[in-house]
């Protein structure tokens, strides 16, 4: 049976309310519908669908990020994501794919999960401000 593409991420987090915030502010997820399961936590939409499933526990697992290495998302605006997590204090590296000259920027989320972010190598390069 061939893998027909992703369907979502599941992070743990001893700090849900955070997560959310982190999801919804900084990388711009929308909360949505998650089913009634017997335990707290959050499903966060992109483009319609279900991508970041969030999972509430009381300690996360040593070490905090799990066997998962990183997740990468499609994402436009560059500048902008840099300036908001200079604003924010959020640390971040950036740079090129050898190659494509695709933009990569990692980041961690409150609980430890690397994120990429990655942006068409056709957009300027941001400012250090």
């Amino acid at each position: 049976m061939p893998i027909a593409g992703m369907n979502h991420f599941t992070v743990l987090t001893d700090a849900l309310e955070d997560s959310v915030a982190f999801y919804r502010e900084v990388l711009g997820f929308e909360t949505g519908p998650r089913p009634p399961f017997s335990f707290p936590g959050a499903w966060l939409y992109a483009g319609g669908a279900p991508i970041v499933h969030l999972v509430a526990t009381a300690a996360l697992p040593a070490p905090s990020a799990g066997v998962l290495d990183h997740m990468a998302f499609t994402a436009t605006g560059l500048e902008h994501h840099a300036r908001d997590l200079r604003r924010r204090g959020i640390p971040f590296t950036l740079g090129r794919q050898a190659g494509s000259g695709l933009w990569q920027l990692f980041l961690h989320d409150p609980n430890g999960a690397r994120i990429e972010l990655d942006f068409d190598a056709r957009e300027p390069q941001p400012g250090e401000a």
